[in-house]
């Protein structure tokens, strides 16, 4: 499975040496129930395998390794996550799990959009400024190809 490295990596719940702490961007409901989550050196709901929080863990995290422009309204991944080369391979397969996850994303994002954009333009900002991004480019598989108008 794809994202059972996760646990094992943990990468994404620490902050390296030399950065401030990290206050996890919540969603308005997000708030009410967790209060703020904040990650010093490392997350304290991360546990031995994986964080805690199960179905409450908050969506910034669960967006992770991927990043939403608002602007832009286009996708970008962590270019330090190990994950992201194989995450990029399995987009071709729309019954992967990185499709999946993408469909969830992008479905979620849209919500936010309309119900809460303050959060997703911080979460973006907070995205930007400790995370190396770069464009996520799904790759369509061929013969798929949208065929414009004449």
């Amino acid at each position: 499975m794809l994202f059972d490295h996760c646990a094992q990596c943990q990468r994404c719940c620490h902050v390296d040496p030399g950065f401030p702490p990290l206050e996890v961007t919540l969603t308005q409901q997000e708030k009410k129930g967790l209060g703020s989550v904040c990650i010093e050196n490392h997350c304290e709901h991360l546990g031995s395998a994986g964080c805690t929080l199960g179905e409450s863990k908050p969506f910034s995290c669960k967006l992770y390794p991927l990043a939403f422009n608002p602007k832009s309204k286009a996708f970008f991944f962590d270019t330090d996550c190990p994950l992201m080369s194989t995450y990029q391979s399995q987009l071709h397969d729309p019954a992967s799990e990185a499709s999946s996850h993408l469909r969830q994303m992008t479905d979620t994002v849209q919500a936010l959009a309309a119900s809460d954009p303050q959060f997703l333009r911080a979460n973006y900002g907070i995205d930007s400024y400790y995370f190396d991004l770069a464009p996520l480019v799904p790759r369509v598989p061929a013969g798929t190809a949208k065929k414009g108008r004449a």
